[in-house]
């Protein structure tokens, strides 16, 4: 197994492509980094800016370049000894017309040779979509759609199809029988019934009415493409079966404004295997399984041994023949059973490195039996955030947040509210579906006989809304004492809020554990677990949603705890509990990769670096914010009685714009575009005054003229006045927070990864504003000068860089300096065990210490937090002026002469070391003996 020493994430797209990730390996290689880390390559919907609508998982995409160029850029990498991580999709494929098995299934139905690739009950109370899958897909009501002529039968070469402007979907063979026999007495007088084409064509129409249906293989293909063929070829050669044909189209498609016109379309449309609807249909009514509540993205039954082994067939090639030496896998959490998927997995891609993309609560543990190296890093990185915000300031925090917004309610509240919301107006169908899953098991009993579905639906409400982690991972296998805990304990909470349904609670907690009656058949008790594990498929999304896709955006009391995987109920976490979870890490899951920032992430690594200096100065904050308000007041619009944006946009504004503003004021402009899309997305998102699935021109109309009149570059600009010293304050502490969170990203148990451009300055936003094009022959000459300066004096290039700290170069120095560390002492970092450091002194809460330790070799990593009781504004942390008498107690068995891996300085231990002299000349340090 090829383990890297450091990774990092590329996002590939149609403006980087093959040619350009291989213009940039020899730059990633002298940075540091073993390995590339790639957003998905397969074929994805024509022009995907992430990858993840993939169409045909056993293609590369074409759009990122040729065969050949993927060729050369694997070459290049096999070339500098660096390896490929490679990030897969195994949940769900684009529901578009370019996905060639989906289309197929549309077309054939039952009789597709993919008919169970995908996650559709086909078999629904609903008529209208029982054997046919919904297709939530129109911008508006289908009966407006199709009289507005939006939707449009058209012909060629590949045969009958129904468009939606870029949508297109294949018509049944079957339908084509209506098709043509529309209308064709006035070809029979053009061309007789002797004419040979016109024979041609009765002889398709008799081929297409005795198509093999019910039967698998080749001969339903083969005749399909027949008669396809031939019509075709009619069409292309007889100008009156032209003719004919291209009236029928039009005959077909109705005359706007003419209603009954659109009637023959409207009949065709009855006939196939899916059901065109209103995009906000698959809210309420929905038979196929989503990604979350994407109506665009379609769940593979990845399951099915057939379906496993298709849609993996492409990336086992690259990974047999060495071009692909890890995988992440994309939202484990999706998949029917990931245990068994993970296995298979293994099994299929021999020793590869595995990582998952795996959401864990605060002391939430990953499975251990998964056949895996790790996570792909949430973990790490709300571990690593929390230890840089300062608990004790919570309180004070708290009271200035719910003054200024008048709102108190507690996140646990809030987490059940936001969860409701999601259920009733997001995923009510999906809800559903599992209630009628769950009535029809208990008719099976006696004693759950009488359970109405509306009694069972509640129930399921209150299990969902109060569920703790994002899923449990209970399987044929059996259930782990941990998921054992948390059925229980959502039970128990779910009857103290609804007494009234003791008896469907406890039927529910039954099933979940496994409780189940022994006379029923083997059938019965299968269709029990069956449906656990659907209720485990769900619980996911609607964490997803319901918190980081709406509460992180309303619970804005401190936006650096706001993040995926995050819990901002936990104001920061001790250095106790981060220790206890590096040991966990060294022991179990040394592999594991160490994020900061991700391509999901909802800002920036030192955009949070910055935020978390506010919670070290609550007093200061609360007056800023009271001051900023103040001027700003009467930039607000009034709407319908209202101010607007309301007091929580207006403070969740107000610390974006302290953590995301940039060092060059030339940037100012693009900033301001960047920030009025935020907003609007992150409004959106919050889901109170507008929503994707109603937006509220007004409010947005008014937030935007509140951002734009708020960052005016005008010398009347009261507010930036205000504003900008004290943003230059949070922002000269900030720096200090990224450089210690880069030192122990990097020095931690785990693999670090870094985000593409993250080596300087990271003040992104959530995406698409993390996917900005980055300069890498910036970084390409910097990199050069870092190198040579550090050959010549390396001191001397330390102060250049802590006196130009705002370009970033500073944080590009240091992590050189540390993946050059991570390099020369790989088994150190990779399989040294994690031992906490005692410090002493002034400022021993000031600083996080501990050693990684082998046989052979001792690390010391020192990284000091919360600067602003440290230094005053513009000072440097260095020195015994700053550090006075703080120090670390070292083990009797450890070394007393140490070198500083960032300055080369050395240092003398005797059991002591003095913080004054290991941080004379660099803000962090990295010790090694």
């Amino acid at each position: 197994m090829q383990i890297p020493t450091a990774t990092y994430r590329i996002q590939f797209h149609t403006n980087f492509d093959f040619k350009a990730a291989k213009s940039i390996v020899a730059y990633l290689q002298e940075l540091g980094i073993s390995d590339i880390y790639a957003s998905p390559i397969f074929k994805a919907r024509e022009g995907s800016t992430h990858g993840y609508d993939i169409v045909d998982p056993t293609q590369l995409n074409p759009e990122l370049g040729t065969e050949e160029d993927f060729e050369a850029l694997v070459s290049e990498i096999k070339h500098r000894n660096m390896g490929w991580l490679q990030d897969i999709v195994p949940n769900h494929m684009a529901y578009d017309g370019q996905n060639k098995f989906l289309i197929d299934v549309l077309e054939n139905g039952p009789d597709s040779d993919f008919f169970d690739y995908f996650d559709i009950a086909w078999n629904q109370p609903y008529e209208d979509i029982n054997r046919r899958v919904l297709a939530p897909l129109l911008g508006n009501f289908y009966g407006d759609c199709l009289e507005s002529g939006e939707i449009e039968l058209r012909y060629d070469q590949f045969g009958l199809s129904i468009n939606y402007y870029n949508l297109k979907l294949p018509v049944r063979i079957e339908s084509y029988v209506s098709f043509i026999t529309q209308n064709l007495g006035q070809l029979t007088k053009k061309l007789g019934k002797e004419h040979p084409d016109f024979v041609k064509l009765l002889g398709v129409l008799y081929v297409l009415k005795n198509i093999p249906s019910e039967v698998k293989g080749r001969e339903r293909y083969d005749q399909i493409a027949f008669a396809k063929g031939l019509l075709w070829e009619l069409y292309t050669q007889n100008s009156d079966v032209q003719e004919f044909i291209d009236h029928n189209i039009e005959f077909f498609n109705g005359e706007k404004g003419t209603p009954e016109s659109f009637n023959f379309l409207d009949s065709l449309l009855t006939e196939q295997f899916y059901r065109l609807a209103f995009w906000k249909v698959g809210a309420e009514e929905i038979n196929y399984r989503r990604f979350f509540t994407v109506n665009e993205l379609i769940s593979l039954k990845v399951e099915e041994v057939k379906v496993f082994h298709k849609t993996h067939s492409l990336i086992s090639q690259l990974v047999e023949e060495g071009k692909i030496t890890g995988l992440r896998i994309d939202h484990i959490d999706g998949l029917y059973d990931p245990s068994e998927y993970l296995s298979r997995l293994r099994e299929k891609m021999g020793d590869v490195y595995l990582t998952v993309e795996k959401i864990l609560e605060l002391q939430e543990q990953l499975p251990t039996t998964w056949p895996i190296q790790g996570t792909s890093g949430y973990d790490f990185l709300n571990y690593v955030n929390g230890i840089f915000c300062c608990c004790q300031n919570e309180q004070p925090l708290r009271d200035t947040y719910v003054e200024f917004t008048k709102l108190d309610e507690f996140y646990e509240e809030l987490v059940k509210q936001k969860k409701l919301l999601i259920i009733n107006n997001n995923l009510a169908g999906d809800l559903e579906n599992l209630a009628q899953i769950l009535k029809r098991l208990a008719g099976h009993t006696r004693l759950s006989s009488d359970f109405t579905l509306y009694g069972l639906k509640r129930a399921l409400v209150a299990v969902l809304a109060l569920f703790p982690v994002y899923r449990t991972y209970i399987s044929p296998r059996g259930i782990s004492d941990a998921d054992r805990y948390y059925v229980w304990e959502v039970i128990a909470k779910a009857k103290e809020q609804e007494p009234r349904l003791l008896k469907e609670l406890d039927y529910i907690q039954k099933i979940l554990l496994g409780d189940v009656e022994e006379y029923l058949t083997k059938e019965q008790k299968e269709e029990l677990l069956h449906f656990v594990m659907r209720l485990q498929q769900l619980t996911g999304p609607l964490m997803a949603k319901g918190v980081e896709d709406t509460l992180l955006y309303v619970y804005n009391q401190l936006l650096s705890l706001n993040e995926v995987g995050g819990n901002p109920s936990h104001f920061g976490i001790s250095l106790a509990v981060f220790h206890d979870f590096n040991q966990r890490r060294s022991e179990h899951w040394q592999y594991s990769i160490n994020a900061t920032a991700t391509h999901d992430t909802k800002r920036g690594e030192d955009v949070r670096a910055r935020l978390n200096v506010i919670s070290e100065i609550p007093e200061e904050w609360e007056r800023q914010v009271k001051t900023w308000s103040e001027i700003n007041r009467e930039k607000k619009t009034i709407i319908n009685g209202k101010a607007v944006p309301d007091a929580n946009d207006e403070y969740f504004l107000y610390q974006t714009l302290v953590g995301t503003f940039p060092f060059a004021e030339n940037e100012l402009n693009h900033f301001t575009k960047r920030i009025k899309d935020y907003v609007i997305k992150a409004v959106r998102e919050a889901k109170v005054h507008t929503a994707w699935l109603r937006h509220d021109a007004d409010y947005e109309e008014g937030y935007l003229s509140f951002v734009e009149s708020a960052l005016e570059p005008s010398e009347t600009n009261q507010f930036l006045k205000e504003f900008m010293p004290f943003q230059k304050l949070v922002s000269h502490y900030g720096r200090y927070n990224s450089l210690a969170q880069t030192l122990l990203k990097n020095t931690a148990p785990g693999i670090p990864d870094l985000y593409q451009g993250t080596e300087l300055w990271d003040l992104s936003m959530v995406d698409p504003d993390n996917r900005r094009p980055v300069d890498y022959e910036l970084r390409t000459t910097w990199l050069q000068d870092i190198k040579t300066k550090i050959e010549t004096d390396s001191l001397q290039l330390i102060d250049e860089l802590l006196s130009a700290q705002e370009n970033g170069k500073i944080k590009l120095f240091l992590t050189y300096k540390l993946l050059q560390a991570r390099k020369d002492n790989l088994v150190l970092f990779q399989q040294g065990n994690y031992q906490p450091l005692e410090v002493i002194g002034k400022f021993k809460d000031n600083l996080v210490a501990f050693a990684r330790r082998t046989q052979e070799k001792t690390a010391i990593t020192i990284a000091p937090r919360f600067f602003t009781s440290l230094i005053k504004p513009g000072e440097l942390p260095l020195g015994e002026q700053v550090w006075h008498d703080t120090r670390i107690k070292l083990s009797p068995e450890m070394p007393s002469v140490w070198k500083n891996s960032l300055t080369s300085q050395i240092i003398q231990g005797d059991g002591i070391l003095q913080i004054g002299e290991v941080l004379k000349h660099f803000p962090v340090a990295l010790l090694i003996n």
